[in-house]
């Protein structure tokens, strides 16, 4: 019972706000058919990459964690996504179907979901390593991502091309920049910084709720047990094996560990939609493993002791 009562206050406490929030988000989409692409791209194109710039320039970071930081988020992507095509391929899914389930099982929710979950959890030193992981998960969504759900229709460079319009990269970049010349922003532009960054995580839980709204439950039963599994069960356990390689500890452990648990990323109906790569069982993917989360992030949380 003990136990229990433990676990009902790491949900209440860390995940039950994230939810709440959503829940807020999407039943004012509901109410007032609020479409949700103004909100989103305020927050990717100002709050999301203000964010992770004021994370870069306020934390300790050394280029040493960065580097590994990056480079686990990289590993884990690249194993992730063998095992699954070796498991589509045992199960002999045609190539949609595997195009699907792929970018399923390669892109999480690191923004909206990861990154607010991070800061209640662990505080503003592992939410900075965070925010690293997030931007490299959210290059690759914008790259790959676009590579697989296209089905080798657009060429690589037509999809590197696409990063030009990606902000954070540049958020991160400036950020590295700062952090290594110990460079600070004059009093109005620091606070300027802080008024946008602090908007940022509201503003991605309430866009997390209303882009559910369009979202329906139908899809493939054997997929969809492949993507699930992969995602928030098979993933963390790899980054936690990749952690201990590369002998993190603390909040940069706690972070990477907890990004790679994070639920199918909401963009990944945009791109299944624009490329029809079964976009009824990506838009099922992301609305299950949403749902399943609080069931494996809650112990998760108590095991990286939260």
């Amino acid at each position: 019972m003990r136990r229990l009562n433990e676990l009902f206050t790491l949900f209440f406490n860390n995940l039950f706000p994230i939810l709440l929030a959503a829940a807020i988000g999407f039943g004012l989409a509901k109410w007032l058919n609020i479409n949700p692409r103004a909100l989103s791209q305020v927050v990717f194109y100002i709050f999301s990459p203000i964010l992770v710039f004021k994370i870069l320039i306020n934390s300790q970071l050394s280029n040493q964690d960065i580097l590994r930081t990056v480079v686990i988020a990289i590993l884990l992507m690249v194993c992730i996504g063998s095992l699954t095509l070796l498991i589509g391929g045992v199960l002999r899914f045609n190539r949609k179907i595997m195009a699907a389930v792929l970018i399923t099982v390669l892109f999480m929710n690191a923004g909206n979901y990861g990154l607010p979950l991070t800061n209640f959890a662990f505080g503003e030193q592992a939410l900075a390593f965070a925010s690293i992981f997030f931007v490299v998960n959210a290059v690759f969504t914008n790259t790959l991502g676009i590579v697989i759900a296209s089905s080798g229709s657009m060429s690589i460079l037509n999809a590197i091309k696409g990063l030009v319009k990606f902000p954070a990269i540049y958020a991160l970049i400036l950020g590295i920049l700062f952090l290594r010349f110990g460079w600070k922003l004059p009093s109005g532009l620091d606070r300027t910084v802080n008024l946008l960054s602090n908007a940022a995580i509201p503003s991605m839980l309430i866009l997390l709720g209303m882009q559910l709204v369009n979202i329906r439950l139908d899809g493939h039963i054997k997929p969809l047990i492949v993507t699930s599994s992969m995602r928030l069960l098979a993933a963390p356990a790899l980054a936690y094996g990749f952690t201990r390689l590369f002998g993190m500890s603390g909040p940069a452990y706690q972070a990477v560990v907890l990004e790679a648990a994070m639920p199918v990323a909401v963009l990944t109906t945009i791109l299944a939609t624009e490329f029809d790569t079964e976009p009824s069982f990506v838009t099922t993917s992301v609305l299950i493993t949403t749902l399943l989360s609080p069931l494996t992030l809650t112990p998760l949380l108590a095991f990286l002791g939260a």
